[in-house]
């Protein structure tokens, strides 16, 4: 049995203005009728292989998770609540500390899209055998474009069939360094998911950030616990030093494999993105909500509200709620940011609320 670890700390408002830091993405409805939240839960839904999952994630959000969960069935599940934000290294750290150490955990962000639920399961297999001799796992995402916006992983030598050992992980490149990796064959992106046993996470951490698993054994050992919730100890997880799973660990350990896997993923991490993955109208338009497309062409319009018409338009993003609008041309979306600074600045409150 492998158990389910999904990660859904994440208040990002990349996709603002519908995510918000009190509903953020994972949180909402995007690519299907279901949640992102309730898609991740549902790639490893099966009894057989997969047992009760535990979902770490922000205090905030603890109720809707708890609704979320409910309304797809799943009533076996373990929430552990951030007290505060620590990023990913950390937040796995309190999951591994709840498992028995040799259980296998399956790492995942609660925000992705992975179309192939069989090619992922297939490569979680493949992982498996060495994971349970105490490898850490990655999955590569196979590339077909010379993405400038992922991390990248070189693959080394193969140590079992779809299984190689990860020579070195790379940071986000230029265009040209991103066009050599696709030509070679020899990179995959880093897709952020993960497979290991309990303790050999706790013990990568132990030999390369001990303060991070000192802080988090702290914590845990003074957490409480309310039914399924399990809320840490804020001033012993606010004394972990705050980094990501990939350079706390991943990056430092000489046991570390990747299995490369085609299983039509995203990280929905634009508006742009989620325009690619969206079906479309024979013009290339995607809309969401009440919208009249006259004459227009390769738009994404969404309305939570207000009804959007568009007429003689083309390659704009359009995002409307209830008391926010965004419209910036189709490519440029991830210049939000410049959006979201500049209302931060100003103590916009439309950041911090759900709309």
């Amino acid at each position: 049995m492998i158990v389910p670890v999904i990660l859904s700390g994440g208040s990002g408002t990349r996709l603002w203005p519908l995510s918000r830091t009190q509903r953020p993405k994972q949180l909402l409805s995007l690519t299907h009728a279901e949640t992102m939240l309730q898609l991740t839960i549902r790639r490893v839904d099966d009894p057989a292989r997969f047992s009760a999952p535990i979902v770490v994630a922000n205090a905030v959000h603890a109720d809707m998770i708890e609704e979320q969960l409910g309304l797809i069935g799943v009533d076996r599940f373990s929430l552990i609540l951030e007290p505060l934000a620590r990023n990913t290294a950390p937040a796995i750290a309190l999951a591994a500390l709840a498992a028995k150490p040799d259980d296998v955990l399956l790492v995942m962000p609660s925000d992705h899209v992975i179309n192939d639920v069989a090619a992922f399961r297939l490569a979680i297999e493949a992982a498996t055998p060495l994971v349970r001799e105490g490898w850490l796992a990655t999955f590569g995402i196979s590339p077909d474009l010379p993405e400038t916006g992922y991390g990248y992983i070189q693959l080394g030598a193969k140590l079992a069939a779809g299984v190689h050992r990860a020579q070195r992980f790379v940071e986000k490149p230029d265009l040209a360094t991103a066009e050599s990796y696709l030509a070679s064959g020899e990179y995959v992106w880093n897709g952020g998911i993960f497979l290991f046993r309990a303790d050999a996470y706790l013990a990568a951490l132990e030999q390369h950030s001990p303060a991070m698993i000192e802080a988090a054994r702290a914590a845990m050992a003074s957490a409480r616990q309310d039914g399924a919730r399990v809320y840490p100890d804020k001033a012993a997880f606010g004394a972990s030093p705050s980094d990501s799973i990939d350079y706390a660990v991943m990056e430092k350990s000489d046991r570390v494999i990747v299995t490369p896997v085609a299983m039509g993923w995203s990280d929905v991490g634009s508006w742009d993105a989620l325009h690619a993955l969206a079906e479309k109208d024979g013009r290339g338009n995607h809309g969401h909500g009440e919208v009249l497309a006259i004459d227009t062409t390769n738009c994404l319009i969404r309305t939570e509200g207000p009804l959007v018409a568009a007429v003689g338009v083309q390659d704009l993003i359009v995002i409307a709620t209830g008391d926010a609008v965004l419209i910036l041309p189709r490519g440029s979306s991830q210049e939000v940011k410049r959006a979201v600074e500049a209302l931060k600045q100003q103590g916009h409150i439309s950041l911090d609320r759900p709309c």
